[in-house]
């Protein structure tokens, strides 16, 4: 009888571990924001951006070149006008406006469709820059970003 109890025991034990070690495979990568604050992406200096595939845009500031990942694929950034709204978390609006830093709750989004979540931010040389937005699908400006926090 002891040796059944244990037998479940150690059964019982193995499930949890492998059930524990699959939701922590499927869970989204944590965010490592970009820093110093200083060389995130300011939204009310962009230049240029650029879509590179679903989950990838590529963005300008004057000389600082940035790569950043979305969550999920976003085919809806392709859609409507030529233009990406970038938005940073509600936190940080009042400290760090128009920056954008691979925090939570930052997002892009095109003009009328609904906001993809950012996953990273990073910077990039000018020879990746260009390499990710010779593929882009879709190209733009930043005239179009919110003047307001």
């Amino acid at each position: 009888m002891k040796s059944a109890l244990t037998g479940l025991l150690a059964l019982s034990l193995v499930l949890a571990a492998n059930a524990a070690s699959a939701q922590t495979k499927s869970k989204a990568p944590a965010y490592t924001p970009l820093r110093p604050v200083a060389d995130c992406l300011r939204t009310d200096r962009i230049n240029e951006w650029h879509i590179v595939d679903p989950r990838t845009v590529t963005v300008r500031t004057g000389p600082d070149r940035y790569l950043v990942k979305l969550q999920v694929a976003c085919p809806r950034l392709s859609y409507g006008p030529p233009t990406l709204l970038f938005h940073s978390n509600p936190a940080n609006q009042a400290v760090i406006p128009f920056s954008i830093c691979g925090e939570a709750g930052e997002s892009v989004r095109a003009l009328h469709q609904p906001p993809c979540p950012i996953q990273s931010v990073r910077k990039i040389d000018k020879a990746e820059f260009d390499k990710l937005s010779a593929h882009a699908s879709r190209s733009g400006s930043g005239a179009n970003q919110p003047t307001k926090p």
